[in-house]
């Protein structure tokens, strides 16, 4: 039983890596949407690269990479580029604690204390509980952000030891009673990784390696950065844009002791293929890596900040954005941004990865998340125009006084958006043909509007766009 158990996995497996393609008929139209308006974001928003991958259960129904993993050597960024996924380790981390939990070695609702005899931080609020393994995991255990070090600074981003964050543990105290409010915590996430090697025995990084990436075949993930590959697999990092429109070069970093709570690299094929394995358990039941009902509990919300605003489960967030529930995490390190979300509810997710700072990852990803389900949602979709589309598609010049334009096919009609647009979902719209060359867009009452009228060349080549009086050139 065993064997054949294996067998399926890497069945699964092997279908997943080479899934990837253009998508389903169903989101053909709206991947075709999402590739105009990233190469968009990307030049608008001067990202030197990002990668992204989307996935539906077991399916990359499509992934691909803007810019260059290093400017210098003009290195593309693609799917398989290596990125810092800095929080996103923290997933790892939890799950790991969770194997512990199946195994009867740690209970959620143990102290602290209890299990690590060592963590001798100061509880400053004589009234308040015990500090445990689910507040730790929850973020509502009132330990300081940050282990107290000066690791997030420039030029040196010198992160401690493991060691060094041992040593600074005694002469910090709790910001306020366990359980009461949410405090996102590195430190508290770093204490769980030295429980991991305080109950198994083993270093953090060779827990994970052999119980949780090996066994998934996550072969470019792994909790460090790959020095050997930097600049190359591994893509540069780089900071936010300076005034003048420029970014600089980060250093090289390994965030040591740090390492469970931020140290992991990874690219957006592995998550991908991290984001269905959660798809796959979660649908199959039984166990793989952990129990199904043991990720379930990870992903239901634990702690709901007093704001009512904020909630976490175990180790991940847990998100509400306009009636969607979203689980997943999202990362920051010096020169790198990462997001991993997913819809379990359509067993859906997207993964982003950002080789600099300054940009916003949630942007990015609930823009994509609106139209993909922009595509597949009900509703009264207007009679396909029966004509030959594709050649009024492509990108059209309006610099003088906004951005390009963007010329698509959606569901047998044309649509229109302008590239800048930040909710390309709702700022979209659709042209009704008319005659010949001719289109009206269509209000959201059905009613028609303005008319938009495409020009040809000698060779009936269309080379320009006209609304009504004023016209757009198309671009090669």
């Amino acid at each position: 039983m065993k064997s054949f158990s294996i067998i399926l996995v890497l069945i699964h497996w092997s279908f997943l890596l080479f899934a990837q393609s253009t998508g389903t008929p169903d989101y053909y139209d709206a991947l075709n949407l999402i590739d105009k308006w990233m190469s968009g974001q990307h030049d608008f928003d001067r990202l030197p690269g990002i990668s992204i991958a989307i996935v539906k259960d077991q399916n990359i129904i499509w992934s691909k990479g803007y810019g260059f993993a290093d400017l210098e050597k003009k290195i593309p960024m693609d799917p398989g580029s290596i990125c810092s996924i800095c929080s996103i380790s923290k997933l790892f981390t939890s799950i790991a604690i969770m194997q512990l939990v199946e195994q009867g070695r740690v209970r959620l609702d143990d102290s602290i204390k209890a299990v690590l005899p060592s963590f001798n931080l100061v509880q400053q609020y004589p009234e308040s509980g015990p500090i445990t393994i689910r507040s730790l995991l929850s973020h509502s255990s009132g330990l300081p952000r940050e282990s107290d070090y000066p690791y997030w600074s420039a030029p040196d981003f010198n992160f401690p030891t493991e060691k060094q964050v041992k040593e600074k543990l005694g002469s910090q105290k709790t910001l306020y009673p366990a359980s009461t409010y949410f405090q996102y915590s590195n430190l508290g996430m770093t204490i769980l990784g030295e429980v991991v090697e305080h109950i198994s025995g083993i270093t953090y990084e060779q827990y994970v390696e052999e119980n949780i990436l090996q066994p998934l075949r996550l072969a470019d993930t792994h909790p460090f950065l790959p020095e050997k590959l930097w600049g190359t697999k591994m893509a540069t990092g780089y900071n936010s844009l300076h005034r003048d429109g420029h970014r600089d070069k980060m250093p090289f970093f390994q965030a040591k002791g740090i390492a469970p709570a931020a140290g992991f690299s990874s690219n957006a094929e592995d998550l991908a293929r991290f984001a269905s394995w959660q798809f796959r358990l979660l649908s199959n039941g039984g166990k793989e890596i952990i129990k199904a009902s043991t990720l379930r509990d990870m992903q239901r919300v634990q702690f709901l900040d007093p704001d009512w605003k904020t909630a976490y489960g175990l180790g991940f967030a847990v998100l509400n954005v306009n009636g969607n529930t979203f689980v997943g995490h999202g990362g920051s390190c010096p020169g790198y941004l990462t997001s991993l979300l997913m819809d379990n509810k359509e067993k859906l997710a997207i993964i982003i990865m950002i080789n600099a700072q300054g940009e916003s990852t949630r942007k990015y990803g609930n823009a994509i998340y609106d139209i993909l389900k922009k595509a597949v949602s009900p509703g009264n979709t207007p009679a396909k125009d029966s004509l030959d589309l594709n050649v009024y598609a492509g990108n059209y010049d309006e610099y003088a006084f906004g951005s390009e334009t963007v010329v698509f096919t959606w569901k047998g009609k044309l649509g229109m958006l302008d590239l800048r647009s930040v909710d390309p979902a709702n700022d979209m719209f659709l042209l009704k043909h008319v005659a010949g060359d001719t289109f009206r867009r269509i209000r959201k009452d059905d009613a028609l509007a303005e008319e938009f009228r495409f020009e040809r060349d000698k060779d009936g080549k269309v080379i320009r766009m006209w609304a009504p009086s004023n016209f757009e050139n198309k671009l090669p």
